[in-house]
């Protein structure tokens, strides 16, 4: 038996260190080989500020807001809101985004302003060479042609525009076109981009081309076409915070364009 006052001994299995006492001073030897090497870790830090740094640009913003068209027979309807967005700020609450192109041609286009911008600035020049070496309007097809042929140009730094071309062609026929980012394009019943596309492409497919359904398809009229366009933009702002504010509507026949406003939710 110890003596009284005396440290009781502490038996350890052959091999052990005790390193598994939990006091301190118990294994400085493990602890130190496992430390940070202060020194090493600011030489580190002093290599990092004398690297050359890398500060990040990104050149496209998302405006949000949705733009969509309809083709008639002697007629073409198409509508964009006029809210612009970055992040969860609404910048302004009456840009317009669409773009007059010739006498029976309009442009809608959504996505980043400033590409946007560009872009129509781009087509308009183009338009006025034309102008002056034919003496000529281009007819709707012609923009459609020329339109695919700029996004195409810049594939390799796309411009961040989504496209919708509407008009009628020099038969009177009403025509919409519907574009890729770097200038694929077929003509089409309608079309609609930006934000809200995935919401009013559906609503689009049941009451324009009636895909699907039995019962009888009633006449597409401008007016009616006008009515879609109303209740497809309440229906997309609903669930699309980047749409809103309002909705600006073009009808284009052969004899000119007229337009309207139409007022959506403010929130």
């Amino acid at each position: 038996m110890a003596a009284y006052g005396a440290a009781a001994p502490t038996a350890f299995a052959a091999g052990s260190t005790g390193a598994s006492l939990n006091f301190r001073g118990a294994d400085e030897t493990f602890a130190r080989a496992t430390a940070p090497d202060v020194a090493a870790l600011r030489a580190g830090e002093q290599a990092a500020r004398a690297a050359p740094l890398q500060h990040r640009f990104e050149p496209y913003d998302f405006n949000g807001g949705t733009t969509l068209a309809i083709a008639g027979e002697d007629f073409a309807v198409v509508a964009a809101d006029t809210r612009m967005s970055t992040g969860y700020s609404i910048l302004t609450r009456k840009m317009s985004k669409l773009n007059k192109l010739g006498p029976k041609t309009v442009l809608a286009a959504a996505g980043c302003q400033t590409d946007v911008v560009c872009l129509v600035d781009v087509l308009r020049t183009r338009q006025k060479m034309y102008f002056h070496q034919t003496g000529l309007d281009m007819t709707t097809p012609a923009v459609a042609q020329m339109l695919g042929n700029t996004l195409y140009y810049k594939r390799f730094f796309p411009y961040y525009a989504f496209n919708v071309l509407a008009g009628v062609d020099a038969a009177g026929k009403g025509c919409v076109y519907s574009y890729d980012a770097i200038g694929s394009f077929e003509r089409v019943p309608f079309s609609a981009s930006g934000s809200g596309q995935s919401y009013v492409i559906p609503l689009l497919d049941n009451i324009v081309t009636f895909k699907n359904r039995n019962d009888e398809k009633p006449e597409l009229t401008a007016d009616y076409a006008v009515t879609i366009c109303k209740e497809a933009f309440v229906s997309a702002g609903e669930r699309d915070i980047y749409t809103g504010d309002a909705v600006e509507i073009v009808v284009i026949t052969a004899d000119g364009m007229t337009s309207e406003t139409f007022s959506l939710k403010k929130d």
